[in-house]
């Protein structure tokens, strides 16, 4: 089978996907031709635009599509030539979904059953067209080796307005968690569009006086070296898909924390959610106020839940299934 991949976003939750794909099939990446004439640049490059997508149509059975943004948009809206299978993570649904001609969408995939329902309360016509596959992390790259617990909370993320990690810097001074010993870890370099953010909330840290017990680190090139580091790893995000780095500092040996944004329930058992700042404060507390025998238990009952639940390798495999499927339909 011939599989055209289009993708212009990160390849961050798509490469051991992509190496399936490579393997089963023969697949093709979409790259438009350039533009080198500038004299009428706008239309030139619209006309090879519409032609490459055509081209690009016509010589692959199926189309996947990483992310339902931008790119199928415009692919939606061409003469229907191969089928068309499309994942959507999380931001696509706000930014994108009301501008793609669902009717030229064989299938979508959506990375939680949160996720589902909104799109399909927002989009219904797409009810029959929607599959839940979650978001996973290659268990192979994180070994589970859980240290004792050594008061270290961390958070791994971009630093965005979603993430919270200045309501996460705030929870961390009003627990007074610093004077009994604890460090709070923040991973993630200056996100390209929210440079006040990250100045922000490292005048914060100085505002509060917290520069020897909140760590940044920037972008962290290694997360399986950082996550040990850790020992319970928040999630403060108010929206997620399903987001990756609980599951991948889980899958190393950390205990995790979330609050409950919508589908985190479908990531952590209820008594790892919290809504307030009192509320996780707490829960660390009672986490640390348990025995190492017990500790240990807790993590381990996690990491077998991301083992079950969140496994590229079974993933990839249903993603590819579904492509399959969709693409015999378009010998």
């Amino acid at each position: 089978m011939k599989i055209g991949i289009v993708i212009n976003e990160t390849w961050s939750f798509f490469q051991e996907i992509y190496d399936l794909f490579q393997k089963q099939h023969q697949v093709e990446i979409f790259q438009p031709s350039p533009v080198s004439t500038p004299i009428l640049k706008q239309r030139i490059q619209r006309y090879q635009l519409q032609r490459d997508m055509d081209q690009f149509a016509r010589t692959n059975q199926v189309l996947f599509f990483e992310w339902a943004s931008e790119s199928l948009v415009h692919f939606s809206f061409r003469p229907k030539q191969s089928g068309i299978v499309a994942r959507l993570h999380r931001y696509e649904l706000y930014q994108w979904a009301d501008k793609i001609n669902w009717e030229n969408v064989d299938q979508l995939i959506v990375v939680s059953q949160a996720k589902k329902s909104e799109i399909t309360q927002d989009f219904p016509p797409l009810k029959d067209k929607v599959t839940v596959i979650t978001e996973a992390v290659n268990l192979e790259a994180f070994h589970f080796q859980p240290q004792p617990f050594r008061k270290q909370i961390g958070t791994l993320c971009h630093l965005s307005p979603r993430k919270r990690v200045y309501e996460l810097i705030l929870a961390f001074e009003e627990s007074q968690l610093y004077q009994a010993g604890y460090t709070l870890h923040v991973g993630g370099g200056k996100h390209p569009k929210f440079g006040d953010y990250y100045a922000a909330i490292h005048q914060l840290v100085e505002r509060l006086g917290l520069q020897k017990t909140v760590r940044f680190y920037e972008h962290v090139d290694d997360a399986k070296a950082w996550y040990q580091q850790i020992d319970i790893f928040i999630s403060n995000s108010y929206s997620e898909g399903l987001q990756v780095s609980p599951m991948e500092a889980i899958a190393s040996g950390c205990y995790c924390l979330s609050h409950h944004w919508d589908g985190a329930d479908e990531l952590l058992p209820a008594e790892n959610l919290f809504v307030t700042a009192m509320e996780m404060n707490q829960k660390i507390k009672d986490y640390a106020a348990l025995s190492s025998a017990q500790q240990l238990q807790k993590i381990t009952q996690l990491s077998e839940r991301v083992s079950q639940n969140f496994d590229i390798q079974k993933t990839s495999a249903e993603i590819l299934s579904l492509v399959e499927s969709v693409g015999a339909n378009y010998p």
